[in-house]
């Protein structure tokens, strides 16, 4: 029997420490190559991690809520009949030689050698590892019976005979029945939750390894359960009551004072605000204006049998006029370099829509917002937003962005002076769309109407910039028919 441990990655950009949110698996719970064990946030996202063997859970080394440094072992894994294996697979290759062919007769390889016996560089050339056979084919090489209740043995690292090891499948050949697939952590995981059997899937990648695009691929063509074997679904996990949160604990107490640890997503997001604040100088101009006419267009768009399932709504349009008058403002989309002392101007848009998630404030952006049709953009949108609500906003999703807008209005607001996203040259805050009193061609009359803010590093946007920036985003939401004609 053989335990193995698994550590804890860096999951974010160099990121030193993540907390532990919740466990899926239990010790004595069975895992496999690619199951997600845990979830886990860092200062930036939550992520889920997939262990990468098989085996029986031994030990969980952290509870919820503990923060981990990226290095720790977080869990123990019995590894079984696979630890022996692997063990093996550390010998000396002259070990696995067949009796007809003593090692002693063997000519000396060249090179370096092992100077700790069962350690040092591999005799045979740098080979994938060969695939995992059945337990019951790896228990009658050895002689023996495989139990049922123990876990699929591993073949080991170094090449086998040939008579015993399994040929992988050739690019673009399906895979024999029986074995399992080839396929790395992130593409298991994208096969699960697409509801994918790799074993059904053809492998295109070297070595006969099921890639992202192969997974895609049988996405696409629609491959029905009764098309292909289900995978096997995991046993049930016994997941403990959560613990009542600080606050609410205290609460029960009759606690005067509540203290709340900072980590996490608030954590970082403090520390970018200062930072923000008191790097950048910021600049914040108003606008009010008349969007009775986007409103109503909001309304005809959603009855528009072309935009049939897509969400419509004013911040469809509101994203749509900043990405317009970023067009006629080029300069606006930039960023500061201090150390190389240089303004970079960018020429693509990725707008980032702050989201307020129970982890705190998070800004994702869509990557290459300017290029997309309306169409794509209230897609893009839906997607940025159910990933928010879910925790599920990776990394790489609120990196590189260069605008921001900011919907206030949602809660009843009409308007703030919001703080830059860090290395982004504006945010615009949206306010609450209320009918008031306007005047409109020449008399009082009930209109909707909003506020617009607009703060904008002054190193990068002058006065003029940014109020020609502003005053063409309310343009276009005052008279909607330039989302065509400026476009």
């Amino acid at each position: 029997m053989t335990i193995r441990e698994f550590k804890m990655p860096d999951v974010g950009e160099g990121l030193t420490e993540a907390e532990i949110l919740k466990w899926y698996v239990q010790p004595g719970d069975t895992v496999t190559d690619g199951q997600v064990v845990c979830e886990v946030e860092t200062a930036k996202a939550a992520v889920e991690l997939p262990i990468p063997f098989d085996g029986v859970v031994h030990a969980l080394l952290f509870e919820e809520g503990v923060t981990v440094d990226v290095g720790q072992v977080i869990i123990s894994v019995e590894t079984g009949a696979a630890g022996g294996a692997e063990a093996q697979a550390e010998a000396p290759v002259a070990a696995a030689a067949p009796a007809a062919a003593p090692a002693a007769e063997e000519p000396a390889p060249e090179g370096r050698q092992p100077v700790l016996v069962g350690y040092g560089v591999s005799q045979a050339s740098t080979k994938r590892r060969p695939r995992k056979a059945p337990a019951a084919a790896v228990a009658a090489q050895n002689g023996t019976a495989a139990p049922a209740a123990v876990a699929p043995a591993v073949v080991p690292a170094q090449p086998a005979p040939a008579a015993a090891a399994p040929a992988a499948p050739q690019n673009g050949t399906a895979l024999p029945a029986g074995e399992r697939p080839l396929a790395k952590p992130p593409v298991r995981k994208l096969a699960k939750d697409l509801g994918i059997d790799l074993a059904a899937v053809v492998p295109t990648g070297e070595g006969g390894v099921v890639t992202r695009e192969d997974v895609h691929a049988a996405a696409a063509a629609a491959i029905t359960p009764q098309q292909a074997a289900p995978a096997a679904a995991p046993a049930p996990v016994s997941v403990p009551a959560a613990a009542p949160a600080p606050a609410e604990t205290a609460s029960a107490a009759g606690a005067r004072e509540t203290r709340i640890p900072v980590k996490g997503v608030r954590k970082v997001t403090a520390q970018a605000m200062v930072g923000s604040a008191f790097t950048a100088p910021h600049v914040t101009e108003f606008i009010t204006l008349d969007v009775t006419r986007t409103m109503k267009l909001v309304q005809e768009l959603k009855e528009d049998p072309d935009l049939a399932g897509l969400r419509i709504n004013p911040l469809l349009l509101i994203a749509k006029a900043v990405l317009i008058a970023v067009r006629r403002n080029p300069e606006v989309n930039a960023s500061w370099d201090e150390a190389a002392q240089e303004i970079v101007l960018k020429h693509y848009v990725n707008l980032g829509i702050a989201a307020a998630t129970p982890r705190g404030l998070i800004v994702p952006n869509i990557k290459d917002a300017h290029a997309k049709s309306l169409a794509e953009l209230s897609t893009a949108l839906s997607d940025l937003v159910a990933t928010a609500r879910d925790g599920k906003t990776s990394p790489a999703d609120m990196q590189n962005g260069t605008l921001t807008i900011t919907n206030v209005g949602v809660f009843g607001v009409d308007t703030g002076t919001p703080i830059l996203n860090p290395g982004e040259s504006a945010i615009l805050a949206v306010g609450a769309i209320k009918l008031q009193p306007w005047v409109h061609k020449g008399k009082v009359k009930p209109r909707q109407v909003t506020t617009l803010a607009l703060s904008f590093d002054h190193r990068l946007i002058d006065g003029e910039l940014g109020s020609k920036f502003l005053a063409d985003i309310a343009a276009v939401l005052e008279h909607p028919r330039r989302l065509v004609t400026w476009s």
